[in-house]
């Protein structure tokens, strides 16, 4: 007689980390205050997960020991530990995280007394390096492929972002019509966004750039054009950002930032990226 299955729901023991991360973004909503303040820190300190102690991670993450065990039982984990083992898995062959090269280039930088704007060129130059190798490490080829094809395919493409993510917005309105892409900045000029926001079709593309702290603005036009069925392409700094729920594609950056001050370095890379990707797929027809 066969043995019955156990009825345990946790996850097979080989799950690869990816898939891991895109279930605590599934999942993130339904989350309590706290769990979601763990998810945030699992999602951006992968390597501090995978090789600190419970008590180390929880300081670092400001909760208590007890709530991580909560976060991994969340996720259908018998306890931390065995959610552990998955970050642990993949870490022979991965570098550094974004955050731990951040990290190491802070402390390399501590002992300096040095201040005025050529010190801080130094750092913004440094910490912006470290920007580029991340986004060149995680992101895809083929997530560069389907964005691009995205917009290839689309008959009108919207650009949204707000504030600090505004140049990048800005660029990709002036860079895809080079292209003969129809593109529109979905700007407000004239208290007219709503009126702009009207005009996304079924088979249009958006696309969203918002980092935190978040533009309610932004959420909102890309949850009603992906209510209209159009693509979405969104930029942010995190799976768990409002609009990453909505995404056709989704791309992570994790731009420079310096005593709070935050470059957008990476995100016009990826920005400039797409629209070249989109000149090249355009002059090859």
């Amino acid at each position: 007689m066969a043995k019955p299955k156990s009825k345990s729901s946790a996850p097979d023991a080989a799950e690869n980390l990816a898939a891991l991360r895109a279930r605590i973004a599934e999942r993130y909503d339904s989350l309590s205050n706290r769990l979601q303040q763990i998810a945030k820190f699992v999602l951006d300190h992968p390597n501090d997960i995978a090789l600190e102690t419970v008590v180390v991670i929880a300081e670092r993450a400001g909760v208590p020991p007890s709530a991580l065990i909560r976060f991994a039982q969340a996720l259908d984990y018998s306890g931390f530990r065995e959610m552990q083992r998955v970050f642990q898995a993949p870490l022979a062959s991965r570098s550094p995280s974004y955050a731990e090269r951040v990290r190491g280039l802070a402390l390399d930088r501590a002992e300096q007394e040095e201040d005025g704007p050529h010190h801080f060129l130094a750092r913004f130059c440094a910490a912006s390096a470290v920007a580029l190798e991340h986004i060149q490490e995680v992101l895809t080829p083929e997530q560069l492929g389907h964005a691009v094809d995205l917009l290839a395919k689309a008959p009108q493409v919207y650009v949204v972002a707000q504030r600090r993510s505004f140049p990048v917005a800005a660029y990709l309105a002036y860079a895809l019509p080079h292209s003969e892409k129809p593109t529109h900045l979905l700007d407000g000029l004239g208290g007219m966004l709503d009126e702009q926001v009207r005009s996304i079709q079924s088979d249009d593309a958006l696309i969203a750039i918002s980092f935190s702290p978040y533009a309610r603005e932004t959420a909102s036009i890309v949850e009603r054009a992906a209510g209209r069925g159009a693509s979405v392409i969104v930029i942010s700094d995190s799976m768990v950002s409002p609009i990453s729920r909505f995404a056709s594609v989704f791309f992570e950056i994790k731009d420079a930032e310096v005593q709070g001050f935050r470059s957008l370095t990476a995100s016009l890379c990826l920005a400039q990226t797409l629209a070249v990707g989109l000149a090249m797929r355009s002059g090859g027809k």
